[in-house]
């Protein structure tokens, strides 16, 4: 296996995720419909990304420990900080260069940690 095709978070609100996914970070909707998800954008070829309705019980549950998913974006990282900033995104640190490019690190409102990298 080489290529990630589709990954989903479980979220505690999918109305709440949809919000700050869509409104704060400006992911698109896919236009696919499915009752239990909010599946976002994206061009044939990559990989998908969406959130969804838990499959058990997240009561007294941790979620995004340890969890760190990454998106490259096609614009200056420096430019999508201010925009997080201006839409009261939690950021966590500073931009930083890594091996890959520079990299912002931001919290969903389940604590999943979403990296975003412009690349080199």
């Amino acid at each position: 296996m080489r290529r990630l095709e589709f990954t989903s978070l479980q979220v505690r609100d999918l109305e709440i995720s949809k919000e700050f996914y869509t409104q704060k970070l400006g992911f698109e909707l896919s236009g696919m419909k499915n009752p239990d998800a909010v599946i976002f954008k994206f061009n044939k070829g990559d990989a998908s990304f969406a959130i969804r309705k838990p499959f058990g019980s997240l009561d007294n549950k941790e979620l995004g420990n340890g969890v760190s998913v990454w998106f490259a974006i096609d614009e200056k990282i420096e430019d999508l900080q201010a925009r997080f900033v201006e839409n009261g995104v939690v950021i966590l640190g500073t931009v930083m260069e890594t091996p890959f490019g520079k990299a912002l690190h931001v919290s969903d409102p389940d604590g999943y940690k979403l990296t975003f990298l412009e690349p080199r």
